[in-house]
């Protein structure tokens, strides 16, 4: 009996979405209403995601603007984003709060890129944990006799080679992300 891989490659799956959405997340010079997804605002006492709140547009390519359908929760917007690590400073006019987002110094792109690079790392972690659980079950499965010597070396090559197309994923969201955040 081969190990099932399935739960494995799931698993994989699931971190590295996980790691394309925080990527997502990282602000590269140009205006992503993605860099809002972590920003909750306090409203009517409980935390709320902007977008829950607020209609997000990006007009041009450094540039979104957030209308909140209701007009009170303008001020708790700014508060939120102004108290996060955006780094912006909203501009409020009443009706709607724009945000510029000005180009990226050569400095800040390298520390970007740099900062990218480690959490592709611990996505690759991510990955090889999950390896090394499948791998550890497969063990278990052979010393209880209930896999023979040839399914235990077919199902370490099976996990490994997903491990392997995850991993070159990784890369290519990681290098994707880099070029960029490198591009002027």
């Amino acid at each position: 009996m081969k190990l099932d891989t399935r739960d494995y490659e799931a698993k994989m799956k699931k971190s590295v979405a996980a790691y394309a959405d925080n990527l997502s997340t990282i602000r590269a010079g140009r205006a992503n209403p993605d860099v809002l997804k972590k920003i909750s605002v306090d409203y009517y006492g409980s935390p709320t995601p902007i977008s829950s709140i607020a209609e997000i547009k990006v007009t041009d390519a450094r540039t979104i603007v957030i209308t909140a359908w209701d007009k009170s929760a303008m001020k708790g917007i700014e508060k939120a984003i102004l108290t996060s690590d955006l780094g912006i400073n909203p501009q409020n006019d009443g009706s709607a709060i724009r945000l510029s987002f000005p180009p990226t110094t050569e400095e800040r792109r390298r520390e970007l890129s740099k900062q990218i690079a480690k959490m592709g790392e611990d996505a690759k972690v991510a990955i090889r944990n999950i390896r090394r659980d499948a791998n550890d079950k497969v063990k278990t499965m052979k010393k209880n006799s209930e896999m023979t010597e040839d399914e235990a070396k077919a199902s370490d090559k099976a996990v490994q080679d997903l491990t392997d197309k995850y991993i070159k994923e990784i890369d290519t969201i990681t290098a994707q992300k880099t070029k960029e955040i490198m591009e002027i």
